[in-house]
């Protein structure tokens, strides 16, 4: 195992990402279509803030979900904007970070996603499933 390995390496890099402006309902739609659970938000090139699907589901009444937890009651995101439910204090690492060390961020923060930047853009996002993956390459013979 690489024990330098760059962060850059795994990250995703074809964002899927949200404009402050867009709505709740947009995000939705993303979420779904691209079957992701964290957006970043940005103000042109730069993170304004992330938003997870849990976040939608937070704010959402609990009668709005069906059992799966796949359909939330849409008219509830007239009641907030992107700006009001997004996480606005965003952790960020840099592409040169070490795969060990936003792992590290990860377990003590309690995140599941950061976004990627590089010369103060956004550039990808890593994610747990990306971490663990990674993990997992390691022990293949």
């Amino acid at each position: 195992m690489t024990k330098r390995e760059a962060v850059g390496n795994i990250m995703t890099k074809n964002l899927v990402k949200l404009n402050l402006k867009d709505s709740l309902s947009k995000a939705e739609a993303l979420f779904k279509k691209n079957k992701i659970k964290h957006l970043p938000v940005v103000s042109g090139d730069k993170i304004v803030g992330m938003l997870s699907y849990s976040d939608l589901l937070r704010i959402s009444f609990a009668d709005a979900t069906d059992e799966s937890g796949d359909y939330v009651e849409s008219t509830v995101y007239d009641m907030f904007s992107l700006e009001q439910v997004m996480t606005s204090k965003v952790v960020c690492v840099n592409t040169e970070d070490s795969i060990k060390e936003v792992a590290e961020i990860l377990a003590a923060k309690h995140f599941h996603a950061l976004p990627v930047i590089e010369n103060d853009k956004i550039v990808g996002i890593v994610t747990s499933t990306d971490i663990i993956n990674y993990f997992l390459q390691q022990f293949k013979s």
